[in-house]
């Protein structure tokens, strides 16, 4: 068994517990009207079912909180960017309330 394939395997096997999304397409929609993304941007509302590990390839997971709780905004700035980036950190991997 070659590693990617027991990467695969357990990372199954760690998703198998999330739970599902539950809000609706219409709180999803409010939230992209409120902070005005762009059509441009592409952003989608998970599938009934889905959890945050689902994203597809080319997309990340940005939870409410973030910006409720975090004043996170799109787009962000360079020295977010650069924040993100010299301590080799993915948003993903933040709190929304460590970003405050």
């Amino acid at each position: 068994m070659s590693t990617g394939e027991r990467h695969k395997d357990s990372s199954k096997e760690m998703y198998a517990g999330l739970p599902p999304l539950k809000w609706s397409k219409e709180t999803f929609n409010g939230l992209v009207q409120n902070f005005k993304f762009p059509d441009s941007w592409g952003v989608r509302c998970p599938d009934d079912g889905q959890t945050a590990a689902d994203a597809p390839a080319g997309y990340i997971t940005l939870f409410w909180d973030y910006f409720t709780k975090g004043n996170f905004r799109l787009p962000v700035t360079r020295f977010f960017l650069d924040i993100l980036s010299y301590y080799k950190f993915h948003i993903s991997q933040l709190h929304p309330i460590g970003m405050v």
